[in-house]
């Protein structure tokens, strides 16, 4: 896949994350969920930390030790695109993962947090909320182990 097709894949779920986050904020008030089906919901949420709120009750650090790393990953991601274009899944996965890490580190560098907003439950037990580029974050994640696991012909 060349890398100008690995790029646009992931500036389009870059441009999507970030629509999604400002319409949001634009019509949800924060904490108050709005029921879209009888497990899901549309609820406002920031997070200050990783995956899980993971590090969020720290005193800020964390907004620029998680930038960091999310620009570190970019950075190798468009070098493994760059280096590994004949490999179209392997490709598209980074891609998805690329465009995910830069919409969550654009809200952490202009915001100090990640705008979340896709809240999905079973009875009282909600999942951790999460938006469009976590969602593509974790698709990529399971297309590299699925193309891990593929036979590679040298």
């Amino acid at each position: 896949m060349k890398l100008y097709y690995s790029l646009t894949i992931a500036f389009v779920v870059l441009v999507l994350d970030l629509a999604t986050k400002y319409w949001v904020e634009a019509r949800l008030l924060y904490g108050q969920p709005i029921p879209v089906t009888s497990f899901f919901n549309l609820s406002l949420a920031y997070n200050p930390g990783a995956a899980f709120s993971f590090l969020s009750d720290a005193s800020g650090w964390q907004r620029w030790l998680l930038s960091g790393i999310a620009l570190i990953t970019s950075i190798v991601i468009i070098f493994l695109l760059h280096k590994h274009a004949t490999s179209k899944l392997f490709c598209l996965a980074l891609s998805l993962v690329l465009g995910g890490a830069l919409g969550n580190l654009w809200d952490r560098i202009t915001l100090g947090h990640v705008i979340d907003f896709l809240d999905f439950y079973i009875g009282n037990y909600h999942w951790p909320a999460f938006n469009i580029a976590d969602s593509a974050i974790f698709v990529g994640a399971v297309l590299l182990i699925y193309d891990s696991f593929q036979s590679k012909n040298p």
